[in-house]
């Protein structure tokens, strides 16, 4: 029986400038950097206690151990309060960030990352 979601993989060609996006940018923390037999394992999270993290992985390395893999973004909704102050914070940082909507589950808008990424967050 699955019970949660654990972790949520980013296949990224710059881990370095992705980790500098995520925790300047939008406010998550570093969990783990770690480096093992030529891979780098970088978790993140928006609080040290999250349940559920982003490993940001080496888009090339993982290509180059498994082909098959389909290394493409997963789409990926954050729930967030408050979104009004996060939808001006991110716009004052320079984050590319869509309109700033209503839909049937909330308010919504979506923002970029540094590899022109997509992501949304809703206000629950």
């Amino acid at each position: 029986m699955i019970r949660q979601i654990g972790q949520v993989m980013l296949y990224v060609n710059d881990q370095d400038t992705a980790v500098k996006f995520w925790t300047e940018k939008i406010g998550f923390v570093v969990v783990a950097d770690q480096e093992e037999a030529g891979m780098r394992w970088i978790e993140i999270a928006p609080t040290k206690g999250a349940q559920t993290t982003f490993v940001l992985h080496n888009k090339e390395i993982i290509a180059k151990m498994q082909p098959e893999l389909n290394l493409g973004t997963p789409s990926i909704m954050f729930y967030a309060d408050h979104l009004e102050n996060l939808y001006q914070d991110f716009q004052a940082k320079g984050v590319k960030v869509g309109d700033l909507v209503m839909m049937p589950m909330g308010r919504v808008f979506n923002f970029a990352d540094h590899e022109n990424n997509y992501f949304a967050l809703v206000e629950k």
